[in-house]
């Protein structure tokens, strides 16, 4: 097995991991990013730019650039339900230059940021290379041994960066536990041809059910809600079925569901997970983003945390790392002290405020939901969710540490 030494090695290639090896390497470091699939093209993941990432990506001189690429612009996610409709987030009072979310495939994101990675020497994105285990030495991780197109290689670092999402090995090879919750549901994503000016609310909510529409210029992005493990029962009742449910939701995609969805491989189901490491590092090794932190898919929010998460990670530990030290103990904890509170909070909204929302095998459905309750009673309700959504309840900065 052949070694290679570099300062940080990020396992993972998502938006976390992919964002804190470009802000490593911006500081000076040899970093190389392990991504095992051969590119980014895979349909059906979080979409969402919101304004705190846009903020990032300004302070880093690359939002003009950025922008070009084509997305869609949302300056609020709208909902409807038995009530009637309701705003649920409103971007456009967030003090921000960006006050809306920018609904743009992952792929291009993702590209768009190995781009700019590849403009400093010290960063390197290898891709088909799965990780197999940690380098220890004496407790510590020193490292990672991966497949690799070129073979095996033992990838010997100062730190390791897991940023490897929800279904994270690097977890498991660390021996961090997790605290789980009982995710109220499980998602379906599909997607539909979308016609000339047509308009859905984003959220569509009753006793039963919860469908997201997502407009991506030519075609919906839709995820329907199903209770948690009922996958099966879906198959059982047959694609006629989930057209019927589908459509008795949004009558005018019949046609198109006849059409459109002739196999179950035109469905991707989302085996939706919420839990959190009880501590985040061990020495060598921090976990970011769904790896530390698994989030539900409501608001695109595990994105902008795995984000947020690898900008403190980036500005707390790179001056170490740039000093030629290992990070110690209290310094990998301050990443999980500064960004826990935030992930917290939106998990409790996750399980809690946003629980009704969903279908359940568990409890009774409802159709006036909490939240858009609150929603119509209190105008700051939207506001104070935008906020959370879109900024986020800390907001990082690539350079300041508060």
């Amino acid at each position: 097995m052949s070694v290679e030494r570099v300062d940080v090695c990020v396992v993972g290639g998502g938006p976390g991991g992919m964002m804190a090896g470009l802000l490593l390497a911006r500081q000076g470091l040899e970093v190389v990013v392990l991504e095992r699939h051969a590119d980014f093209l895979r349909d059906f993941r979080g979409d969402t730019v919101h304004p705190s990432t846009l903020q990032v990506l300004e302070e880093l001189g690359l939002v003009e650039e950025f922008l070009k690429i084509h997305h869609i612009k949302a300056p609020a996610i709208t909902m409807e339900t038995a009530m009637g409709p309701v705003t649920f987030s409103d971007f456009t009072r967030l003090r921000s230059r960006y006050p809306y979310m920018a609904f743009m495939p992952q792929w291009d994101v993702l590209n768009f940021l190995a781009e700019a990675g590849r403009r400093y020497p010290g960063f390197r994105l290898l891709q088909e290379a799965t990780v197999t285990g940690l380098v220890t030495t004496g407790g510590h991780v020193t490292g990672v041994r991966a497949d690799t197109p070129q073979g095996p290689v033992e990838f010997a670092s100062k730190l390791v960066v897991a940023a490897d999402g929800r279904h994270s090995t690097m977890r498991a090879h660390a021996g961090l536990r997790t605290a789980e919750s009982v995710a109220p549901m499980d998602a379906l994503w599909f997607r539909l041809s979308r016609e000339d000016g047509e308009v859905y609310p984003t959220i569509r909510a009753g006793n039963g059910f919860l469908i997201g529409t997502i407009n991506r210029g030519d075609f919906w992005q839709i995820v329907y809600m199903i209770p948690k493990g009922g996958y099966g029962a879906v198959r059982e009742a047959g694609l006629g079925g989930f057209r019927d449910a589908v459509s008795a939701i949004h009558g005018g995609m019949r046609e198109r569901l006849e059409k459109e969805i002739n196999d179950w491989d035109d469905i991707k189901l989302l085996d939706v997970r919420i839990d959190r490491l009880r501590r985040w590092y061990r020495p060598g090794l921090v976990c970011v983003g769904d790896a530390a932190h698994a989030m539900s898919p409501a608001g695109g929010v595990g994105i902008n945390l795995a984000i947020q998460d690898a900008v403190a990670a980036a500005r707390i530990l790179g001056p170490v790392l740039r000093e030629g030290r290992t990070p110690t103990l209290p310094e990998l904890r301050r990443v999980q002290r500064r960004r826990q509170f935030p992930m917290r909070v939106v998990q409790f909204i996750q399980l809690r405020l946003l629980s009704d929302l969903y279908p359940s095998a568990t409890r009774k459905g409802t159709d006036k939901p909490l939240v858009p309750r609150l929603g119509r009673r209190f105008p700051v309700v939207p506001r104070l969710l935008a906020r959370i959504v879109g900024l986020g309840v800390r907001p990082e900065s690539v350079g300041a540490d508060k």
